[in-house]
């Protein structure tokens, strides 16, 4: 057991919730096709899998399997701990004092119809000797369509609206920098925006940050269903199939090579299956 904050334990509860809404809103898009897939959920503890006393925490992997979806997972953890030496050094706020709390939500959905884009969205607060936000969510289709990566990206560039003038191009050119296969020459998907290290050294920042971290995910959960909904019933072919099997392979290069949430659950001794939920469940590389 962790002692949280009130920062922390807010934020715990944001992401927990978001989580709760996300899912039911999947699973009524399932129910809409026929189908009565529901997520299944495993709780896991990182005491219980071995890390070393006086870290603690866990978290629960969300899994769905339908018709719509293929694959979707969308798991929340909170954990707190020391970060490895060498891990420190890379962490903003870590290079002094290794000790650390994480809590945050991760969601990838891959779709049966290769007409319906993938996506990921994934927000989180950390705390070390500093106290920050990040995320994003950013669109993977497939088979691109104009009409949905603009709907996309203006719900995230209202979300980000009251947070400046340069909130949403800041962003969305992050997002553009990060999701990038440098040996492949190609961007993983269509963007969205990605953020981090916002800085919360006091209240007024804290719920700033916050507040701008609940518009992201309340941008997501407004938008993605409607995309979902406007492709899912749409005719493929096995070309297009075949299309979006390779492409995926690319995705899963992307988070195995260079996603630097996969490397520190890995290196925070996070669930392995959750950690990996982002790989699709069927892939090829040609």
């Amino acid at each position: 057991m962790i002692s949280l904050d009130p920062q922390q334990q807010a934020a715990r509860d944001w992401f927990e919730s978001l989580r709760d809404r996300i899912c039911a809103a999947f699973e009524a898009i399932e129910a809409e096709a026929g189908s009565d897939a529901r997520f299944a959920y495993t709780p896991w503890d990182r005491e219980a899998e071995g890390i070393a006393a006086g870290e603690g925490g866990g978290g629960v992997r969300g899994v769905m399997t339908g018709r719509v979806f293929e694959k979707v997972g969308v798991n929340v953890s909170t954990v707190a701990g020391e970060f490895a030496p060498d891990f420190a050094q890379s962490i903003n706020g870590a290079e002094s004092d290794p000790r650390f709390f994480a809590t945050g939500i991760s969601l990838v959905a891959h779709m049966a119809n290769p007409h319906v884009p993938a996506v990921h969205m994934n927000t989180r607060f950390l705390t070390t000797t500093k106290r920050w936000f990040g995320g994003g969510a950013d669109l993977n289709p497939p088979i691109p369509y104009a009409e949905d990566t603009d709907a996309f990206h203006a719900r995230l560039r209202a979300a980000c609206a009251p947070f400046g003038p340069d909130a949403y191009a800041r962003y969305s050119k992050w997002a553009e920098d990060y999701f990038y296969i440098p040996h492949r020459g190609v961007h993983r998907g269509v963007g969205g925006i990605f953020y981090d290290h916002l800085e919360s050294a006091d209240d007024a920042g804290f719920d700033r940050n916050f507040e701008f971290t609940r518009a992201v995910g309340e941008a997501f959960l407004d938008i993605f269903p409607q995309i979902v909904r406007r492709r899912m019933n749409q005719p493929f072919t096995e070309a297009e199939r075949e299309e979006q099997l390779v492409w995926r392979g690319r995705y899963a290069e992307f988070n195995l090579v260079y996603d630097r949430g996969t490397l520190f659950g890995l290196k925070t001794g996070g669930n392995i299956d959750a950690i990996l939920m982002s790989l699709p469940p069927l892939a090829k590389w040609s």
